[in-house]
């Protein structure tokens, strides 16, 4: 019988390579680790939840308990995944995304996330949205047309004042900042 395990904090391939190794210190096979969440094959003791709740702390990782976190922690990662590491974005609602992926009724996984997060589902999709547009705008291969259709904004317009509104720049000024701070560093 297998064994799931929620990890908070778990957010890049650096972290999955670091629970694979933690996991394998302590004897434990997986079958899965993804963003936030892992399986092993064994049943496992208290002593190894202990010890891997300890090794994995030293790394900035912690080991969930609690069933509102965990359930916070699967919103945040779909959310993660869904803007950072995937290359279309849904074409159905966020709200019917999320709630389909994690299997609960999108109003209960909202007003959990709210009270414990202290803001909305959608404000914190918008964070990681813009997030993800300065990545875009540093990498330079997308024009800010390709971008927004990218990341489903219904225009440019839309998206610059979002923009704008999370950042107090537009992301033509944003981009201009990083290609003056990067000249300035070559100069050096």
């Amino acid at each position: 019988m297998s064994t799931k395990l929620f990890i908070k904090y778990m957010v890049s391939l650096r972290c999955k390579l670091m629970v694979k190794e933690e996991l394998k210190k302590l004897g434990l096979h997986y079958v899965i680790v993804e963003l936030g969440i892992i399986e092993v094959l064994e049943n496992i003791t208290n002593q190894q939840r202990v010890q891997l709740k300890r090794n994995l702390s030293k790394s900035g990782l912690e080991l969930m308990d609690n069933k509102k976190s965990i359930l916070i922690e699967k919103i945040r990662n779909v959310i993660i995944e869904m803007i950072h590491y995937t290359d279309e974005l849904p074409k159905v609602n966020y709200s019917d995304f999320i709630s389909k992926k994690i299997g609960y009724d999108y109003t209960y996984l909202a007003n959990i996330f709210s009270e414990v997060k202290g803001i909305t589902i959608q404000q914190f999709i918008i964070i990681h949205k813009i997030e993800r547009v300065k990545e875009l705008l540093i990498y330079d291969e997308l024009n800010l047309t390709e971008i927004s259709h990218k990341l489903h904004y219904s225009s440019v317009a839309h998206l610059s004042n979002q923009f704008k509104k999370v950042t107090g720049l537009t992301p033509t000024f944003y981009k201009q900042l990083k290609e003056k701070r990067k000249q300035n560093l070559e100069d050096l």
